[in-house]
């Protein structure tokens, strides 16, 4: 049932193929085993009108295709996310721009995503950190002190990596005053927490 549905889509999609647009994608490493270079507003257009479907979203975002698993993040349902898929949602990160459109797609919805932070914030892997943080600048559930705790994690865990201060910046401001100025008490001495105050302090602007 799947792979019907799945070969319409390639078909969907092959007619939205954009060759500048692959080229530039990697040209700044966003390379994938196969990319079609199709612009995100027209995988999300697509995703729209597929609409919500768990399953076959699932089954699109194993796939190794950069926008087969894209439109599988649009097309998920955050009701249905647990702790325990967070592995399974994990595996597909695999560059910058998978973390930033899951993390707006569908992780910004979830309900544990205050269990996603204390994960992924506290592993690894970079990647999975950076999504974590971005999920939550836009999820109204996240607890502050949670918050928190995530961004000094991340922060500590990932010593020098640009991804870190974008992610917990855009955290960082939708926090109250006292919560960012509890961060900045709390930063170690690293390029990441340096760029981290110069970045929050810009903001602050």
């Amino acid at each position: 049932m799947f792979e019907q549905k799945k070969r319409l889509l390639l078909y969907r999609l092959r007619k939205e193929m954009n060759g500048a647009a692959l080229d530039y994608m990697r040209y700044y490493g966003a390379d994938y085993e196969r990319n079609y270079g199709v612009q995100i507003y027209a995988l999300r257009d697509i995703a729209q009108q597929i609409g919500c479907d768990d399953d076959f979203a699932r089954y699109l975002y194993a796939d190794t295709i950069r926008e087969v698993r894209l439109v599988g993040a649009w097309i998920a349902d955050a009701e249905r996310v647990t702790t325990e898929d967070f592995d399974f949602w994990g595996r597909g990160v695999i560059n910058s721009e998978v973390a930033e459109q899951l993390a707006h797609a569908l992780m910004s919805r979830i309900s544990a995503i205050n269990e996603l932070l204390d994960e992924w914030c506290a592993g690894n892997n970079a990647l999975l950190a950076y999504t974590a943080l971005l999920a939550a600048s836009r999820n109204q559930g996240v607890d502050s002190e949670c918050a928190v705790r995530a961004v000094l994690c991340a922060v500590n865990c990932f010593s020098d990596n640009a991804l870190i201060v974008r992610g917990a910046s855009a955290l960082a401001m939708t926090l109250s005053a006292d919560r960012v100025s509890e961060i900045l008490a709390q930063l170690p001495q690293s390029p990441t927490a340096t760029a981290l105050r110069e970045e929050i302090a810009w903001l602050c602007e």
